[in-house]
């Protein structure tokens, strides 16, 4: 098959790289020069799944990928076409399909008929329906579920490890007709590798709703178990034990309590439903709990060591979870304007980040190599870097808040430093 993929991020390049690696021909488009120059000369332009970078020059050479800044082109020809591109969401979680709808529209133009469509960014309920079909309709001239054929699938893969989640967890297709189902499994079954579970749901609707149903489940088990964290506090029990005991019965999955939740997805996709249908309780319900954490956080800072005004802390982590090169929504954002609130002056470390990001981000950048001396300092991101972390590294300090439940108490308290955790 020839398949575009439009655009060339930290999952589409590695989509690219999956489809050409099962010897199909792939173009992809995107709208970063940059990206389509390190594409063309054999280099991927990211650097965190190695054996997306270790591919891309074989199949570059063997002409089986390419890439092109111009989207009608990149699709002109093409039996399929991959979408997935950035929807943006800004601070107040308000959806703006930008991005999306200018490749969209500029895609339909390349589209020749029989060309099937897959939509793969997370959306709104209705949105590959109502939105894109009636732009591609337009754009092209092709007529849906009759010489244009369009399906949503959505992504469910972690950065960094996309090759791998693409053949762990079944795809999941709908289209907006029978015949766009059926022609998005068969590209499917022939792009990813064999014996890759590929399920067809009734509509792309059903398709839209898993994905966000996934991400909400999640949020909202989150906010449950840090209900039970409070309340564990409140009654001097460690709910890190009473998780793990519960979940020893078999219908119990109470996932992890912690300072916040952070990233693209969680936090983001609730949105998506609870937005658009006010009938929805309990996503709205958990977004606040959850988001709410960083205040509570302060609030048992200011609990133990008193009055916090012009008091140093230090936040550990900024990334949005561990082990991450993202900020994107970090739950240390709300951490930081709740110290700041308090009067607190806030510190900020990450060894994924230098700190010129740091002061960028309202932080004041705290040094290993020459530690400013805090009273206090928070676990945000459990980065790997922090469990061998030393209490004597940080001068003054006087309680560690763990706010991910990652770190040896024993160790902390071994050297005279107070610790707490989220429920602990």
């Amino acid at each position: 098959m020839r398949v575009a993929v439009v655009g060339l991020g930290h999952i589409g390049l590695p989509l690219a790289v999956q489809y050409a690696s099962r010897g199909h021909e792939v173009v992809g488009c995107d709208v970063d020069a940059g990206r389509v120059e390190a594409v063309n000369r054999g280099a991927s332009p990211h650097q965190d799944e190695p054996a997306v970078v270790e591919r891309v020059p074989e199949l570059v050479a063997s002409g089986r990928l390419r890439a092109t800044s111009d989207d009608a082109e990149g699709v002109h020809g093409a039996d399929a076409v991959v979408v997935i591109v950035p929807v943006v969401v800004g601070d107040q979680r308000r959806v703006d399909f930008g991005q999306i709808d200018a490749a969209t529209r500029d895609l339909a133009r390349g589209l020749g008929p029989g060309t099937l469509v897959v939509y793969e960014t997370t959306l709104p309920v209705g949105t590959t329906r109502h939105r894109f079909g009636p732009m591609l309709e337009q754009g092209s001239g092709l007529q849906l579920d009759r010489d244009l054929f369009l399906a949503f699938s959505p992504e469910r893969v972690l950065v960094g490890r996309v090759l791998l989640d693409l053949q762990r967890y079944p795809k999941i297709v709908g289209g907006t007709g029978e015949e766009a189902t059926r022609r998005a499994v068969a590209f499917y079954e022939a792009a990813l590798e064999p014996g890759t579970e590929i399920r067809a749901l009734a509509s792309a609707e059903a398709a839209e709703m898993t994905k966000l149903a996934e991400t909400t489940y999640r949020d909202v088990n989150i906010a449950l178990a840090n209900e039970f964290a409070r309340y564990a506090a409140r009654h001097g029990i460690d709910v890190t034990e009473v998780i793990d005991a519960a979940n020893s019965q078999p219908y119990s999955h109470i996932h992890q309590p912690g300072v916040g939740v952070g990233g693209h997805c969680i936090p983001v996709y609730p949105h998506f439903l609870f937005g658009t249908d006010a009938d929805l309780q309990l996503p709205p319900l958990a977004r606040r709990i959850n988001d709410g954490m960083g205040r509570w956080t302060v609030d048992l800072l200011r609990d133990r060591i008193g009055p916090l005004e012009g008091v140093p802390v230090l936040v550990l982590g900024i990334a949005y979870r561990a082990d991450v090169r993202e900020d994107a929504f970090s739950s240390a954002f709300r951490l930081r304007d709740e110290l700041l609130a308090a009067g607190a002056r806030v510190l900020g470390h990450d060894p994924y980040f230098d700190a010129g990001h740091l002061r960028s981000l309202g932080f004041e950048p705290w040094d290993p190599a020459e530690p400013a001396p805090v009273r206090a300092a928070v676990l945000q991101a459990g980065h790997d870097a922090y469990r061998a972390l030393e209490p004597a590294a940080i001068p003054g300090l006087e309680l560690l808040v763990d706010g991910r439940n990652a770190l040896d108490r024993g160790r902390w308290e071994r050297e005279g430093v107070g610790y707490v955790g989220i429920g602990r």
